[in-house]
């Protein structure tokens, strides 16, 4: 298995991810299946990202097979630059509870690490996500705040922490 930064040529990968995930996990992201299905070329959208300044995703391969991503984005306004927020963290169905969550979590925050204006990264979690939660406190994460009904899907309400490391 090996962890790397994603380049553009990965955008494919990515993307069946992507759709797994919010398919599988909707109450884990803010974007749904239903609206990133009706993007009109979301490959090269991906493809765009994957190449932008500040952000940086990281992909867990099983020989040439994505199983997990995670994304690290730095704040560019001047007075938050020392901001970084970690966003899209998944792990594909079969490759939980292999420690593939916890090498990408260690992969972004050593990486976070390298860029010398980041003091703290910030993330936030679905409230009942306790697999999440523990992983992310293990590795220095602390809560600092607590939305009730944060997204509604499927008619049900999720409650989302948001958690903090200062690195």
């Amino acid at each position: 298995m090996e962890i790397r930064l994603l380049k553009p040529e990965d955008a494919k990968a990515y993307w069946e991810l992507r759709l797994e995930a919010l398919k599988s996990n909707p109450e884990a992201f803010a974007s749904s299946y239903e609206e990133a299905i009706q993007r009109k070329d979301p490959l090269k959208e991906v493809a765009s990202r994957l190449q932008e300044e500040g952000s940086y995703t990281f992909g867990m391969f099983d020989e040439d097979q994505l199983i997990g991503n995670v994304t690290l984005v730095q704040e560019k306004a001047l007075k938050m630059q020392h901001r970084g927020n970690i966003y899209a963290m998944y792990v594909s169905a079969e490759n939980r509870k292999a420690g593939v969550g916890r090498s990408l979590m260690k992969a972004v925050i050593q990486h976070a690490k390298s860029i010398s204006v980041l003091e703290k990264l910030n993330l936030t979690v679905e409230a009942n996500n306790e697999k999440a939660k523990n992983l992310y406190t293990t590795l220095g994460f602390k809560t600092y705040g607590y939305e009730e009904k944060a997204l509604k899907v499927d008619g049900h309400f999720h409650d989302e922490e948001h958690m903090v490391l200062f690195l």
